[in-house]
């Protein structure tokens, strides 16, 4: 009777390790949101790291995460790191690699804890009636053993998605305020 449960629970182990191997290892995830401001308003907010406090979602996570900025004062060559000792925030570094005035930011988005990995994200502005529309979306590759994680978690649009949503309402009430 042991040796039975023995190898019943051998493969549910090798068939779960099978269908996380069989994942996608690309993902990309993507949020929109209408903000009732101009487009260059809308940018200076995303394109300045000085600026993320007022509407990340992360940013009130660890009222005692260390933050640094270096390189450019905004746009590209920007460069933002953070140090947390919560494993929700962790650390890691976002760079500014391309900004097109009133319409992009592209950033350079790399986890160094609690799990390393390069992320690529793009915030893209576009004229709308009364305003803006902001799709800020995120790209990147996982591994197994980030693919086992976020098959528990529902996916990475489950596990980010609406942090993407709660920064985007965010950046709008920051946005139609000025």
């Amino acid at each position: 009777m042991l040796k039975k449960i023995g190898i019943a629970i051998l493969g549910l182990i090798v068939g779960l390790l099978i269908v996380i191997a069989l994942l996608p290892g690309a993902f990309r995830v993507t949020r929109s949101a209408q903000i009732a401001a101009p487009p260059a308003g809308v940018h200076a907010l995303i394109n300045d790291f000085h600026k993320w406090d007022g509407w990340s979602p992360w940013a009130k996570l660890d009222p005692n995460m260390k933050t640094t900025y270096s390189g450019a004062p905004a746009g590209s060559g920007a460069s933002y790191h953070w140090t947390s000792q919560k494993d929700d925030v962790g650390e890691g570094r976002m760079t500014i690699t391309k900004s097109v005035p009133a319409e992009s930011v592209t950033i350079n988005l790399e986890f160094i804890k609690p799990f390393a990995s390069t992320s690529l994200t793009v915030f893209t502005i576009q004229p709308a009636a009364g305003g803006s529309t902001v799709e800020w979306a995120m790209s990147g590759e996982n591994g197994f053993i980030e693919r086992g994680f976020l098959l528990a978690m529902g996916g990475m649009a489950k596990a980010v998605g609406g942090d993407f949503e709660k920064g985007l309402a965010q950046m709008k009430t920051l946005a139609e305020k000025r």
